[in-house]
């Protein structure tokens, strides 16, 4: 067997040995970072649909709701289905376009969320501010996830703590020790650096927005606000419209694990699982420093 064929054999038993492990532990004993380094190479699998598409004909059509989705939302999820089957089967998965066919996952104390293609606005304009978002949550919040940028290559992974990286779509998960630890920064003194999203801001952002010492103001799109913030490159992102769990929960995840919060509009934790309200999001704000947060 060739060096070649060995390593690959190699990894192949490895990633065997963590979804057996994974699968017999307890929810409370879960190996989150095994889980999301799982997530992270189903997601560089994924983006070499999206990217294919977003070479050639996207094929942009709107679903029921009016929000937009093409050829790379499905193809990229029935590739993520088809990996989190084979090697998270233990896990139900609540996926954005399958909810959308009507497919509905009762929401339990551990299942996984998937948006393929988080900011299909951001894909179509081709101004590579989109995401592939995988997250796996436990009783309520998101405790592993994957937030990958395909067409920027850069990614950030969430476990028991939060790394970036830059990576290429398709090409091998960079190894831990060649990851980048992130963590949030404390509010600077001459004010904050306020995110707000690049397709759907609206009045309720811009009078939350007017009462924060903001120093500067930037958009983006999709998740990648909640790994600006995570990195320590901004400190706060409201969001008042309407979003649905899984375009949230993997950047939470990663916000999360970065030392930041993400409130909903009582002042909690934003919780996931909500299936009574459809898995929709009502009003948050995710803050890097909780201290700011509070005050």
């Amino acid at each position: 067997m060739s060096a070649a064929s060995e390593s690959a054999a190699s990894e192949t038993r490895h990633a065997s040995i963590d979804a057996a492990q994974i699968a017999a532990a307890p929810i409370a004993a879960l190996d989150r970072d095994a889980v999301a380094e799982i997530f992270a190479e189903i997601a560089l699998e994924a983006a070499i649909a999206v990217m294919s598409v977003y070479a050639s004909d996207s094929h942009a059509r709107r679903k029921p709701d009016q929000s937009p989705v093409c050829d790379a939302d499905e193809d990229a999820e029935a590739i993520i289905l088809e990996r989190l089957a084979e090697r998270l089967p233990q896990f139900p998965v609540l996926a954005e376009e399958a909810a959308a066919a009507g497919k509905k996952t009762v929401a339990c104390d551990a299942f996984i969320l998937v948006d393929p293609v988080d900011g299909t606005r951001e894909f179509l304009d081709h101004n590579g501010e989109f995401t592939v978002n995988i997250a796996l949550v436990v009783e309520g919040a998101p405790v592993a996830g994957v937030v990958y940028a395909p067409a920027l290559g850069r990614m950030w992974i969430a476990g028991a703590a939060a790394a970036a990286c830059r990576v290429e779509p398709g090409a091998p998960l960079p190894a831990p020790g060649e990851r980048r630890l992130i963590h949030v920064r404390a509010a600077p003194a001459q004010g904050l650096t306020a995110l707000a999203s690049r397709s759907h801001c609206d009045p309720e952002t811009e009078a939350f927005l007017a009462t924060l010492p903001v120093h500067e103001r930037r958009s983006a799109g999709s998740s990648l606000k909640f790994c600006a913030v995570a990195e320590g490159d901004a400190d706060v992102y409201p969001r008042f419209g309407q979003t649905m769990e899984w375009d949230t929960a993997a950047g939470d995840a990663v916000l999360r694990a970065a030392g930041g919060v993400v409130l909903d509009g009582e002042r909690h934790p934003l919780r996931y699982g909500k299936a009574g309200r459809q898995f929709r999001n009502g009003p948050f704000v995710a803050w890097g420093d909780p201290a700011a947060a509070r005050a």
